[in-house]
Order: structure tokens, then C-alpha cells, then sequence
């Protein structure tokens, strides 16, 4: 069957098989920052927005996400600019191996677009469901962190 996503930012039909996820749908069609990971919705390696919200698409049927806005970590960016949330990652060591970084940024977007100032309690829970295995969240924290206050404008809460 073919659907229609609009995927950062951009319409397309995509052909989806009957079973197939939607993670099996992006990743053939080049979106390769969507990792497949667990695919039990256990490491959130493959985490993208779907209609605003971060969702594990190893998840979501394909064919459910008929009609959906899906971003994913190469939506984040606006062009050839990095998002802040991109940039607070490079900046603060947050990367190591990189594997869970795409699932993270967009749990970190998603907690971003709804609260503006989190504390590090809150960005925490909002991670808690993206696996890293190179490290203790703490520089995660604090890119989230510095990020959320570049979005506020810089300002020192």
C-alpha cells in the first residue's frame, strides 16, 4: 500500500508492506539517523516526532502513520544551520559514539517544545527512555540544558 508522510517537512507517498514499521519505512527511504536498536521501543534509538510528540517508530505500524508529520534528526536542522539543541550536543561533549544521540535529541525537542525552562529532574525523566551505554547522562543533561536557554534567548532562568 502506498501512504503519505510528510517527513521533514517534505510530502511523499511511501510504500508500506502490511507489519512494516515505520522505522522499516524511514530507514529505506534514507533517513539512516532513525537507528534500529532494540525494536521493542526499549532504547529509544529510533525516536522521531510524529505530529509533534517523540514516539519509538520500531513501535508504530506504518500504515497507522498515515497522514502523520514525522521529523526526524535530519529535520532538526533548518538547512545547513544545526539546531540548538545539535549545536548544545557538540558544544558540551554530549557525543560519544553517537548511536542513542539521534533518539535523545529528539526526546530533548519534544520536552523542549512543551517546557521551555526544565529543571535537570525533568530532563532526565524526559531521556529516561533512551539507552546510552558510553555514559552517565550528565553531559546529555547539561546540552539540554544550555540548549533550552539559547532557545529562551539566554537568559539565566
Amino acid at each position: 500500500m502506498t501512504i503519505t508522510l510528510t517527513i521533514n517537512g517534505k510530502a511523499r507517498g511511501v510504500d508500506a508492506a502490511a507489519g512494516e514499521t515505520l522505522l522499516e519505512v524511514l530507514r529505506r527511504e534514507g533517513f539512516v539517523g532513525v537507528k534500529s536498536g532494540c525494536e521493542s521501543g526499549d532504547c529509544g534509538a529510533c525516536a522521531v516526532l510524529m505530529n509533534g510528540r517523540a514516539v519509538n517508530s520500531c513501535l508504530v505500524l506504518a500504515a497507522t502513520a498515515d497522514g502523520a508529520e514525522i521529523v526526524t534528526v535530519e529535520g532538526l536542522a533548518d538547512g545547513d544551520r544545526l539546531h540548538p539543541l545539535q549545536e548544545a550536543f557538540l558544544d558540551e561533549g554530549a557525543v560519544q559514539c553517537g548511536y542513542c544521540t539521534p533518539g535523545m535529541l529528539i526526546s530533548a525537542a519534544d520536552l523542549l517544545s512543551r517546557n521551555p525552562n526544565p529543571t535537570d529532574e525533568e530532563v532526565r525523566e524526559a531521556i529516561s527512555g533512551n539507552l546510552c551505554r558510553c555514559t552517565g547522562y550528565t553531559k546529555q543533561v547539561s546540552a539540554i540544558q544550555q540548549a533550552a536557554k539559547r532557545m529562551r534567548g539566554g537568559d539565566d532562568d
